[in-house]
C-alpha cells in the first residue's frame, strides 16, 4: 500500500467491510442522538456495535482464525 498518495491506496475485503460497519455504527449514532456507543442506552445489546468490532477484529487479522494479540 502506498502512503504518499491516498488516491492510489486499495483497500482489501476486510478494509472494505470495516468502513461499510463503520457507517452503519455512525448513522446509529447520529439517529440515537449521541456521539459515542458509551452514550447509548442500548450499548450492551447492540447488534450494530458488535457487528463493527468483529469487523475490526476480522481486518486486524483478515479473517484468519485463532487468537489475536494486541
Amino acid at each position: 500500500m502506498e502512503l504518499n498518495n491516498i488516491e492510489n491506496v486499495s483497500y482489501d475485503e476486510w478494509e472494505l467491510k470495516l468502513e461499510a460497519k463503520l457507517k452503519e455504527l455512525k448513522s446509529c449514532q447520529e439517529q440515537q442522538g449521541v456521539k459515542s456507543c458509551l452514550d447509548c442506552s442500548f450499548l450492551l445489546e447492540c447488534k450494530i456495535r458488535d457487528s463493527y468490532v468483529h469487523a475490526v477484529y476480522s481486518s486486524m487479522n483478515k479473517g484468519a482464525s485463532g487468537g489475536f494479540e494486541f
